[in-house]
């Protein structure tokens, strides 16, 4: 968790309909790392089986250095991604990984972010150990690949990507779940009583209804419409509202909340895939690319399945996500 030193609430981008935003509040905003200094080039490096036509002569540098340099992942093969692929070790992330940083390096990442980007992807000990008991979560239960998604229903990023997760769902049929947890932001009033009314609604077995409902009224999330709205899904209101103000739905959103902070989330939506924190910027590429990799890694080649054409931007885009303040000390 990152501790609060920022003194005004700033606007960010506005949610694209094809990009990743987040939501920050006070207790969750950090920082960009610097760049770090590069080493001297080496000569390019050519891998069987890797193609770099893609790359100008700059990246392909660029590329060639960080294969050299970074080592592969896999406790057992102790030489450079280059070398492991190169001299076809056993270890399976190997060319995946020189795969990865070329991508990165294609798109224009520093020579830190890119070998941050590998090593989140990649190395053993940045994978976290998620507590998903008693979450909710869609999608088939025996699926290799789990998202735990923390999210707000108030965050104008975090609507943006529910529909993009559900669609997810579906085309990777029986391949991906996804589990919510709340993150309720400080700097979004309606947040926890939103959460706390998802809660109610779980304790009927339409968790995920309500979830929809929040997302597409967002920002209109006052008491009186979510009255409305548990009324319009034919949840038992007298029971719905007893859950809603129980203890239990303020410590089922603590405990989310305590789990975010325990893997160091700063924003929201906040989105772990078999573990290692999606750094990816389009939902629509990035996402079935990291969801591609998890299942070749597990010896499973299904093919990306097509996505259906896009829809027409709706009239009713969400506003700009928030980046909020930290007051200093």
């Amino acid at each position: 968790m990152v501790a609060s030193s920022f003194s005004k609430v700033l606007l960010t981008a506005a949610v694209a309909a094809l990009g990743f935003s987040t939501c920050r509040g006070p207790a969750e905003s950090g920082g960009a790392a610097g760049g770090a200094k590069s080493a001297a080039p080496v000569a390019d490096v050519a891998l069987p089986g890797i193609d770099t036509a893609s790359l100008t002569p700059r990246e392909r540098r660029e590329w060639s250095t960080y294969v050299s340099e970074v080592m592969a992942p896999c406790a057992d093969t102790p030489v450079s991604l280059a070398v492991c692929v190169k001299e076809q070790r056993k270890c399976a992330k190997c060319v995946p990984g020189v795969k990865y940083l070329m991508r990165e390096v294609r798109d224009g990442r520093t020579r830190e972010q890119a070998i941050d980007s590998f090593k989140t992807r990649f190395d053993a000990d940045r994978a976290k150990s998620i507590d998903v008991s008693d979450t909710p979560m869609k999608g088939a239960a025996s699926a290799p690949v789990t998202i735990v998604e923390w999210a707000d229903f108030e965050c104008p990023a975090c609507k943006a990507v529910a529909p993009k997760l559900d669609e997810a769902v579906t085309r990777w049929n029986g391949k991906l779940k996804v589990y919510y947890k709340n993150y309720p932001l400080s700097i979004h009033r309606l947040a926890e009583p939103a959460a706390r009314a998802g809660y109610a609604a779980l304790q009927q077995g339409k968790f995920w209804e309500m979830h929809h409902v929040l997302f597409e009224k967002q920002p209109a999330l006052e008491p009186s419409e979510l009255d409305k709205y548990a009324k319009e899904l034919g949840l038992d209101l007298v029971k719905w509202k007893a859950d809603m103000g129980s203890e239990a739905a303020s410590a089922r959103v603590a405990r989310d909340k305590k789990q975010g902070d325990a893997v160091g989330l700063d924003h929201t939506p906040t989105i772990y895939i078999n573990g290692r924190e999606f750094r990816g910027g389009d939902l629509d590429g990035d996402l079935d690319e990291w969801i591609k990799l998890e299942l070749e890694l597990t010896g499973d080649m299904t093919p990306i399945p097509a996505k259906a054409p896009p829809t027409a931007p709706s009239a009713s885009a969400p506003a700009p996500a928030h980046s909020a303040p930290k007051s200093k000390p």
